[in-house]
């Protein structure tokens, strides 16, 4: 019987792990509330609570590797907290039984010293927050049973990824001839990671043995302002290079004062008003994974956008 990989959650990061590994020729399962995901004859949608051990039972039969890929309802700590952590133990104890790995997709929030450029050797022990939720569950799955790895990215764009700095915020406006408006500043270095190459890295980690039970770096190329990332999505696009407005942190502060999500998206100014840096050399050369230029990154990110009209 052929090895199968099971995939939970058919967002961005899961629906292109699926996608990659039926590519790959691989048996895939994904498994959804509503069964949706990637159509392909090599994929299989289930439809299911991805806590509830009898359906991880027979999602998970059989599996080589899971990738776990689910987020929460909202962007708030509050949500994640009451979310999140019983997911992530329903399948990881899921996982032990079915003799799966688990890989999981991950964000810098953890890093408790980011005004350093970020290596896999970096601290990760932010509290409070948004930040000390994604500790946590960084701390749980060390502690599993079942083998787990982490693939950090930094803020990611691509094809499929909408609610994003570099989705729906700059790629929508320049397609339309609009200015961007960007948060914290536009002149300071800042990763962004290309979503296939985030899933690519998670895909070479679960093939790995050697590489499991540890935290990674997905690909990520040079730093670039929020200025510069919107100019390759213009040129990308031939479009003129857009005008790019800053919101300043002032003034998302004060209104968090009065509106949940500005407080929210205020936590994070942190990675927009200095330099944030992450380093994926090491991971690039244990995984034997490289980003992929910048400008084909943009073209594919643009075609993809104008493909949902």
């Amino acid at each position: 019987m052929a090895d199968v990989y099971a995939v939970t959650g058919a967002g961005p990061v899961g629906w292109t792990v699926a996608e990659q590994l039926a590519d790959l020729g691989r048996q895939v399962r994904v498994l959804t509330p509503s069964g949706s995901g990637p159509r392909h004859p090599l994929i299989e949608r289930i439809a299911g609570d991805a806590k509830d051990p009898d359906i991880l039972r027979t999602a998970f039969a059989g599996a080589k590797a899971v990738f776990h890929c689910i987020h929460g309802s909202a962007y708030t700590a509050s949500a994640w907290q009451a979310e999140l952590p019983a997911a992530e133990q329903a399948v990881l104890a899921a996982a032990h039984e079915a003799a799966a790995v688990v890989v999981f997709p991950e964000s810098l929030y953890s890093y408790s010293a980011p005004d350093r450029v970020m290596t896999e050797g970096s601290p990760r022990r932010a509290a409070g927050g948004k930040r000390g939720v994604r500790t946590d569950l960084l701390r749980a799955r060390a502690a599993a049973a079942a083998p787990a790895v982490s693939v950090v990215a930094g803020d990611f764009f691509g094809p499929r990824v909408r609610m994003a700095h570099g989705g729906e915020r700059m790629v929508v406006p320049i397609l339309a001839g609009k200015n961007v408006s960007v948060i914290g500043s536009s002149r300071q270095p800042h990763s962004f990671t290309y979503g296939p190459d985030l899933t690519r890295a998670m895909i070479a980690a679960a093939d790995r043995p050697s590489a499991w039970n540890a935290v990674w770096h997905a690909p990520t190329g040079p730093a670039l302002t929020q200025t510069e990332l919107a100019h390759a999505f213009a040129a990308a696009a031939g479009r003129p290079a857009p005008r790019v407005r800053v919101l300043p942190g002032w003034t998302l502060r004060a209104a968090g004062l009065f509106s949940a999500d500005a407080r929210e998206l205020a936590e994070m100014l942190y990675q927009f008003e200095r330099p944030f840096i992450m380093d994926s050399a090491a991971s690039q050369a244990a995984l034997d994974v490289s980003p992929t230029p910048l400008e084909t990154a943009a073209a594919a990110t643009v075609d993809w956008w104008r493909q949902q009209g």
